[in-house]
């Protein structure tokens, strides 16, 4: 069974007496373990299916499942419970507390599914020593380069251990030395069994993937297997 599938889902927006089809019946299957890049050029809808395998939004049409379940007619609180467990996310633009340290800016999901001080504690301190950054431990993002801004945030995905990490753009605002490790690290992180969902409109990004979703137009294209897979 897949951990996502989506089946004719539709986003539509009014725009006067006019609709605009951001997402056009888009059917498309994410299997556990999978490391799939979500690639089109800015505008082609790729950013509205995001939202839509992240649970961030629902379809105006059509059906998405979450571990079989229909998570379509969920609420917003109901979206957020399962966003919480299940998914990671990792923003272009890092999206890290300014006013918090790196340990607390990776404790902070965990704070939110209410797991005990002593457990979330160690769960952080173990992922900022696994992202490389236990010597910036109680620094705060204004003295972290943007490459450490972008580890915080990677640790911080992993936090509620979800199945699912999602990433959009996440080397967009880092040089390409910077990125690679990035790109590098999210690859390992698969190899361990997570599912990684990586939104790019950068082929160099997209190759790292073992599956390729070409959208445009709010349409799905077609839908390869990478054969280059780095």
């Amino acid at each position: 069974m897949p951990i996502i599938e989506l089946k004719n889902a539709s986003k539509i927006y009014k725009m006067g007496d006019s609709e605009v089809r951001a997402l056009d019946k888009a059917n498309l299957k994410i299997n556990e373990g999978e490391f799939v890049a979500i690639f089109g050029p800015s505008g082609s809808g790729k950013s509205t299916l995001m939202h839509i395998v992240g649970c961030l939004d629902v379809p105006s049409q059509g059906s998405v499942f979450l571990e079989g379940k229909n998570i379509s007619e969920f609420s917003e609180s109901e979206l957020a419970t399962v966003r919480g467990k299940t998914i990671g996310f990792i923003f272009q633009t890092f999206n890290i507390f300014r006013t918090l340290t790196v340990l607390e800016n990776v404790t902070l999901p965990m704070v939110f599914q209410n797991m005990p001080v002593a457990k979330r504690k160690k769960r952080a301190i173990e992922l900022i020593e696994y992202v490389g950054l236990s010597h910036r431990i109680d620094h705060k993002p204004a003295e972290l380069s943007g490459g450490e801004q972008q580890r915080v945030a990677v640790a911080r995905s992993l936090a509620t251990d979800p199945k699912i990490i999602l990433g959009d753009e996440p080397t967009g605002n880092l040089d390409s030395k910077t990125g690679k490790k990035i790109m590098d690290g999210l690859k390992e992180i698969n190899k361990e069994g997570k599912t990684i969902i990586l939104v790019t409109h950068d082929a160099s990004l997209a190759s790292y993937a073992d599956k390729i979703v070409y959208i445009k137009d709010g349409k799905i294209e077609k839908i390869e297997k990478n054969k280059r897979t780095k």
